[in-house]
């Protein structure tokens, strides 16, 4: 059975990128947000296995966002991904309640070794 991926990044560049590197795997992202307040809404109907999230979004960031998530559903398996590479915005990811944060770019083996970690 696949675990079920949702994505959320306001680029539909890594949206494709993900698709392309977990299509052969036992991963399938089954929904995709652009923003804090669709994702919070997509979260609710899909109760994916895990969430990619960037921090930088439209309206809710991806902190509030994660944040918001946890606290409706405190069991929520979310993975950071962003450019910001600064110590303070990992700190505020793991407040927040991300299990992992990964930097832009990324590569393939670092998206499977964290949802392998995060699903385990």
């Amino acid at each position: 059975m696949s675990k079920r991926i949702m994505v959320v990044d306001d680029s539909s560049f890594i949206w494709e990128e993900l698709q392309y590197i977990l299509g052969e795997t036992e991963y399938e992202i089954v929904g995709y947000a652009k923003s804090g307040e669709e994702a919070i809404e997509l979260y609710e109907k899909l109760q994916p296995d895990a969430v990619t999230l960037d921090i930088v979004l439209p309206g809710i960031d991806g902190i509030d966002t994660a944040k918001q998530i946890r606290s409706k559903w405190p069991d929520a398996k979310i993975i950071m991904i962003s450019s910001l590479a600064y110590d303070d915005t990992m700190d505020e990811a793991n407040a927040a309640g991300a299990c992992d944060f990964i930097f832009k770019p990324f590569d393939i083996q670092q998206i499977l070794d964290a949802l392998e970690k995060v699903l385990s």
